[in-house]
């Protein structure tokens, strides 16, 4: 997937201009099961790298995932279990998982450099919270 350079992108419902965007359409899926079979954690990896795994699985962007991409993120476990298990902490060995991470987009600003959103349902679908507080704010005041 093609990134972005620069500062992490606003959600497409945080932005102000509603004009065409610069550069390639934001996709956006719903958060659902993949079809790909995610492949069991290891039970000798450390726990933190079996939840970071299994966290994966229920992650939306695992619908887009390929048995390939399992493969990387059975790796990018494995090696994080190894560092986890060191005596010796590894910056080096840190940074290269830290990277790896990215590309499997397992935080919301490397999905946003790649321009997918995951839209999970939530209580108050519609009015973002900072204009909610607004909203708040001015009736307080009387406004």
């Amino acid at each position: 997937m093609a990134r972005t350079t620069g500062p992490v992108p606003k959600r497409s419902t945080e932005r102000r201009r509603r004009n065409k965007p610069e550069g390639a359409e934001v996709t956006t899926v719903p958060a659902a099961k993949q079809d790909v079979e995610c492949p069991p954690a290891d039970e000798s990896w450390h726990q933190i790298a079996r939840d970071w795994y299994d966290s994966l699985a229920r992650s939306g962007q695992a619908v887009f995932y390929e048995p390939s991409d399992w493969a990387t993120a059975r790796y990018v476990a494995e090696a994080m279990s190894r560092g986890l298990q060191q005596s010796r902490f590894s910056a080096q060995l840190f940074a290269a998982v830290s990277s790896a991470m990215t590309e499997l987009l397992t935080t919301e600003g490397a999905r946003r450099r790649a321009r997918l959103e995951i839209e999970r349902g939530t209580k108050d679908e519609g009015k973002p919270a900072d204009v909610t507080a607004l909203d708040d704010y001015r009736a307080a005041l009387g406004s």
